[in-house]
């Protein structure tokens, strides 16, 4: 039996696709840190760390490219380290501390 994961729901904030333009969310700040930085939701107040400074760049360039997989590459993650990525914005995705660009 093959299963096919759904689409992403733009308007569900849980989904991720690294194809759909991203952005940091308004209501979110983003403080560096020696390790990486420090994210805080101001509406639902969650705090995340960011512990790769290489991510630090994407997620503050994610508005500035036409897709996440586009960030990646010109923030110049290497391929094989592209899954690991795709996680961790996909969990910024359902914490709310990024979001679809319209």
């Amino acid at each position: 039996m093959t299963s096919t994961a759904p689409a992403a729901d733009v308007s569900d904030p849980a989904a991720f696709d690294p194809a759909l333009p991203w952005r940091r969310a308004r209501s979110v700040a983003l403080r560096p840190e020696p390790f990486g930085a420090l994210v805080y939701h101001f509406g639902n107040r969650k705090l995340s760390f960011l512990k790769s400074k290489t991510l630090v760049t994407v997620v503050e360039t994610l508005a500035d490219h036409p897709s996440a997989d586009a960030t990646l590459a010109a923030c110049g993650v290497p391929e094989a380290q592209r899954p690991a990525y795709v996680r961790a914005l996909a969990d910024l995705a359902r914490s709310q501390m990024i979001e679809v660009r319209a």
